[in-house]
């Protein structure tokens, strides 16, 4: 009994470890998280730049900010809306896409790519256990959110 249970602590452990390597989660508020070891850069999903249309402004966080799970991390703005930009994992902001200032449309031609808003050094990874990966993402959306 004390084997199997010490297994499924090391499973678990591992199970996450390799979640954390260069992996691209989503949140149902349609972020995105993509996780390379102990730092990940956040951003907005396809589906959130194509709702709200052209992005005029993105306001980025100040570097060395701590941010837990939950907290808005910056926002962006539309001729249609202004969208919060929430962080669902702890950390403090390593650098920033500085490149958004100059041209925030690059939120929309590569919102999950080049479009990213923040790099943040990972605090806590429990979020991670919240968030959707790709599949699960798609279905979701499916499902009309």
């Amino acid at each position: 009994m004390a084997l199997r249970l010490t297994s499924s602590i090391c499973l678990r452990q591992l199970l996450l470890a390799q979640r954390r390597c260069l992996s691209m989660y989503y949140t149902e508020s349609h972020e995105w998280v993509k996780v390379d070891g102990n730092r990940f850069k956040i951003g907005i999903t396809d589906h959130a730049q194509a709702a709200l249309g052209d992005v005029v402004f993105v306001e980025l966080p100040e570097l060395e900010t701590e941010y837990d799970a939950g907290d808005e991390i910056g926002t962006v703005e539309s001729v249609k809306a202004v969208g919060d930009v929430g962080c669902p994992v702890g950390g403090i902001v390593q650098a920033v896409n500085e490149l958004l200032l100059e041209k925030p449309g690059i939120v929309n031609s590569s919102p999950e790519d080049e479009g990213w808003i923040a790099e943040l050094e990972m605090t806590d990874s429990s979020g991670l256990e919240n968030l959707m990966n790709e599949e699960a993402y798609r279905a979701y959306l499916a499902d009309g959110a």
